[in-house]
């Protein structure tokens, strides 16, 4: 029985989420499967994978061959490697502490480069939040000069209308005083 490890597809359309599991190569893809192994979900960045990584190496020891895509995740977690350094040690290349070491020593510099891009996305997103506040404090600042302005502009208006009243109304009177009261005519 030829078993792959893959991925089992889930959740809705444009936001998939999968399980890796190990499964008979003819069953299909998201149908019967012998043992769920972790899952992946790429929507997060970054992506987020949960694997059990002793059963995966026990399945790849057995001969399971991992899709293309199970495979960059076994190896992003490090699963290859173990394999790898297990084959080492059978062969007698290496020692078991020596294999410990180089896995912890990858181990920590994975953790490290994960870490950093986590803090690197954190600041992105602060510094793009600083710009966009910036931005809007530019925008608040000229749409509080333009309404000033345009205050500005009426209270001129409502200042020259008033003068303008004050000085057709002392016409107005200047006029009545001067033109003694006619009689009306009949």
């Amino acid at each position: 029985m030829a078993v792959k490890i893959r991925l089992q597809r889930h959740g809705k359309k444009n936001f998939a989420f999968f399980h890796i599991v190990v499964a008979d190569s003819r069953a299909p893809r998201d149908g019967r499967f012998i043992e769920q192994l972790g899952s992946y979900n790429p929507n997060t960045n970054p992506a987020t994978i949960i694997l059990d990584g002793e059963k995966a190496l026990k399945w790849l020891n057995v001969g399971a061959q991992p899709t293309l895509v199970a495979r960059r995740i076994l190896s992003y977690e490090g699963v290859l490697l173990r394999k790898h350094l297990d084959g080492g040690i059978a062969k007698g290349a290496l020692t078991q502490e020596q294999a410990d070491a180089k896995w912890n020593a990858w181990k920590a510099e994975r953790d490290a480069k994960i870490a950093a891009k986590k803090a690197g996305l954190v600041k992105d997103a602060a510094d793009k939040a600083k710009v966009a506040l910036e931005a809007e404090k530019k925008v608040n600042a000229e749409r509080a000069e333009a309404l000033a302005k345009k205050a500005e502009e009426l209270a001129e208006a409502q200042r020259k209308a008033a003068e303008e009243a004050a000085a057709a109304k002392a016409a107005e009177e200047a006029a009545a005083e001067a033109a003694p009261d006619a009689p009306a005519e009949a």
